[in-house]
């Protein structure tokens, strides 16, 4: 499988428009997890998987795979990091969870620990 690209078909754009092909790449299991995962620096394969808790290797090796033919991940001689890329679309997903936790508290009564900090 392909990952989603702008100007196909993707989940909930018919005419895959930039950011509905963002969102189905980053919806698939695990890629966000991948990209937190991946914050503070390097990682190699096995302790990916470690950080990523119940992940299965074929799940990860397939999103590996995905996020780096969509430039937001690259592998190094030290393991698998953010590209360039990879780092602005984090800091730029970091408001949007921000925003988030304080939508899920006040329409939700819903507070994970660790989100309204």
């Amino acid at each position: 499988m392909s990952i989603p690209s702008p100007g196909k078909k993707v989940r909930g754009s018919l005419s895959g428009t930039p950011i509905n092909a963002l969102f189905d790449l980053l919806g698939r299991r695990w890629a966000l997890g991948i990209l937190w995962n991946l914050e503070k620096g390097p990682c190699t394969f096995r302790s990916l998987q470690e950080h990523c808790g119940d992940i299965s290797p074929s799940i990860l090796n397939s999103r590996i795979k995905d996020l780096r033919e969509a430039d937001l991940v690259e592998k190094t001689l030290d393991g698998y990091m953010l590209t360039r890329r990879g780092k602005e679309l984090r800091d730029i997903i970091l408001p949007l969870g921000k925003w988030s936790a304080v939508w899920s508290k006040e329409v939700f009564d819903y507070i994970k620990p660790g989100t309204l900090e």
